[in-house]
């Protein structure tokens, strides 16, 4: 990457910068190859960061099958941490996990079950797994909610067998596509020997021929898990590989410290690749991978929950602190992500161009379907879930339930996060992955701008500039009808 005017006197955040088109022959989008090259086995560069509030069983299964990464939260117990790792890598890499009810349940029961899940239905089964109807939302409008389903389902839908699947081989996902389209329905009910084994939609059949999902060798569905830098850090360590855990991600709001390194140096070489943060110069990342880290995780107080530079004014411009350390990563053969400070795809992409080979993303993912809160709605009719910063008391009092009264009392005076705050679901991207459509679409469009189909390409031919506060206002849409 490089400057259009020369190396700036200032460190610079996303908003500073921009992008200048250069001569390229890469024609499409699709020419792109988005692969992280980190030995993460990303397809993608996404990672979902850990937090309680956006990372769980079914962004991990979601994100995955798109060729991201989702890392569990450092405060969940290993015992569930090994029970999620099972959950996620037995799902299936096109179809969905279905949302499942029983003849007898009530219309209130699949309301509640609905935004669990992006394709917004139910399918009905009887006590064997065989489909008996399927449920939608709009079947549940204007019903009385203590109705049964065996009364509002569509009975004996349209439905996809895995053996016809596989059969078709290389049209499989064509064919797929075909009976959604056909059936006039949100989602079709996917069978194996009669018996339920997951759903695919009409979206979900496309997006299976643009992503690749993030697998392991065993053709399982990837996923990470969070450890902190207190207590048996090792023994957590090699309890969370053992559970099957893809990448180990080393994590405290300040990564270049002593106890940080003496962390890394605990752990040893465990088998997967393990990332540590969070830094924002040279000299913490070469500390970290000297310590024992592949990667380096780049970002200190730009998260949209983090307080951290307005209670303390410690941290650094994003852009400018993951080109430096990526550069200082470059020459040690290890890599960094990017964490924090993203809010549009364009930050997304000019992270990478900088030289992260992966962006992680936290708040902008929790006002979805697939992030673990509850759907709530306010009194406007807007739906929202709720998120916190990690370093907030809230999630401090989860970090500390095993200390004593007082000792949490103490640690629950002092907080760098937000304790609670609404992130409203995009009534036009509600999905987890409607957001990665809209993220790799921005990503893979900058890529051809550039001349490049790589992620590496496009970090090495970037040309950047540096703009004011009204370059950046003029490139914004205005609104409809203005």
């Amino acid at each position: 990457m490089r400057f259009i005017t020369g190396q700036p006197g200032t460190d610079l955040t996303y908003s500073d910068v921009f992008l200048v088109p250069s001569a390229s022959d890469v024609v499409s989008r699709f020419d792109v190859d988005l692969s992280s090259n980190d030995r993460t086995g990303s397809t993608i560069p996404i990672a979902v960061a850990n937090m309680t509030a956006v990372s769980g069983r079914r962004m991990a299964e979601t994100v995955a099958r798109r060729g991201g990464l989702a890392i569990l939260p450092q405060d969940i117990p290993v015992g569930i941490v090994a029970q999620t790792v099972r959950w996620v890598k037995s799902r299936h890499t096109v179809f969905e996990t279905a949302l499942r009810c029983g003849p007898d349940n009530t219309v209130l029961d699949a309301i509640h079950l609905m935004p669990k899940r992006a394709h917004g239905g139910v399918v009905i089964v009887d006590d064997d797994g065989a489909v008996l109807g399927v449920v939608t939302e709009s079947d549940c409008t204007g019903v009385d909610q203590f109705t049964s389903l065996d009364q509002v389902m569509t009975k004996d839908p349209v439905t996809i067998d895995t053996a016809d699947f596989d059969d078709r081989g290389d049209g499989a996902l064509e064919y797929a596509f075909g009976v959604v389209e056909s059936s006039r329905v949100p989602f079709v009910p996917v069978v194996r020997d009669g018996v339920l084994a997951g759903v695919l939609t009409r979206a979900g059949a496309l997006r299976s021929t643009i992503y690749a999902p993030a697998v392991d060798e065993s053709g399982s569905l990837r996923i990470g898990a969070a450890v902190g830098i207190n207590g048996d850090v090792a023994g957590k360590a090699a309890a969370l590989v053992e559970a099957g855990a893809d990448v180990l991600v080393v994590d405290t709001a300040h990564g270049h410290q002593h106890k940080m390194i003496e962390a890394l140096k605990s752990i040893g070489p465990v088998g997967v690749p393990v990332v540590a943060g969070n830094v924002v110069t040279a000299a913490g990342v070469r500390d970290l991978v000297e310590a024992g880290a592949d990667i380096v995780k780049v970002g200190v107080g730009p998260g949209a929950m983090c307080t951290t530079r307005m209670m303390t004014a410690v941290g650094r411009p994003q852009f400018s602190a993951v080109l430096e350390c990526a550069a200082a990563a470059r020459e040690l053969g290890a890599s960094v992500w990017a964490d924090g400070g993203v809010r549009y795809p364009r930050d997304v992409a000019l992270a990478l161009a900088a030289g992260a080979r992966q962006v992680m993303i936290g708040s902008w993912f929790a006002g979805t379907f697939e992030s673990p809160g509850d759907l709530k709605t306010d009194s406007s009719g807007r739906r929202y879930k709720e998120s916190f910063g990690m370093a907030s008391s809230r999630a401090v009092a989860a970090r500390t339930r095993g200390d004593d009264a007082f000792a949490r009392a103490r640690k629950g005076l002092f907080e760098e996060g937000i304790s609670s705050s609404r992130m409203m679901l995009d009534p036009e991207r509600p999905g987890v992955e409607d957001l990665l459509d809209q993220i790799t679409s921005g990503v893979r469009s900058a890529c051809t701008y550039a001349g490049a189909r790589s992620v590496a390409e496009f970090a090495e031919n970037a040309l950047v500039g540096v703009q004011s506060a009204a370059g950046y206002e003029e490139g914004r849409p205005l609104p409809a009808g203005w």
